[in-house]
Order: structure tokens, then sequence, then C-alpha cells
């Protein structure tokens, strides 16, 4: 299974980061927003992870965390923009 999934900054130097998810190889990085059929609810934590409760049930199911670095690898025209606040 090569779906994959990556914390990255909301915004460069931004500390806050939510899950980005690739379903498959050479398919942008896109916010686990952006799959309805893949995302849960995020818990009501105020400042809490933004990907947090997707990122655990992917986990389960046999996703692969890789590193934001290794993301970022491939550069920011990979990735779909986000539009979480």
């Amino acid at each position: 299974m090569s779906q994959q999934m990556c914390w990255i900054s909301k915004s460069s130097g931004d500390d806050d980061k939510i899950l980005y998810l690739q379903d498959a190889p050479g398919k942008p990085w896109r916010p686990y927003t952006a799959f309805p059929h893949y995302s849960v609810p995020d818990y009501p934590i105020p400042r809490g992870s933004k990907g947090w409760a997707t990122y655990q049930k992917l986990r389960k199911a046999g996703w692969t965390l890789v590193p934001s670095a290794r993301a970022n690898e491939f550069g920011s025209s990979v990735y779909a923009e986000s539009t979480i606040k």
C-alpha cells in the first residue's frame, strides 16, 4: 500500500501543522479535509492538531507516515492549498 501521510506547516515558518495525505504515488499532497471518505471529525480540543483523529484512523488502516522533510523534497508545487484556518 503506497498511501502516505505527513504533517506540513500551514504557511512557511508556521509551527502549526496539519495532516496532508497522498493517496497514490505521483499524486499531489492534499490536506486531509480534501478526502471526506478518509477523514474523520477533529477532536474538540482547543488548539488541537488538525487531522489528529484522521491520522490515528489511517495509521490503523496501514497508511505510512513520512517525515515532513521527505514530503518537502518534492517542492511546494505538489501540494494542494489548504483552506484550514
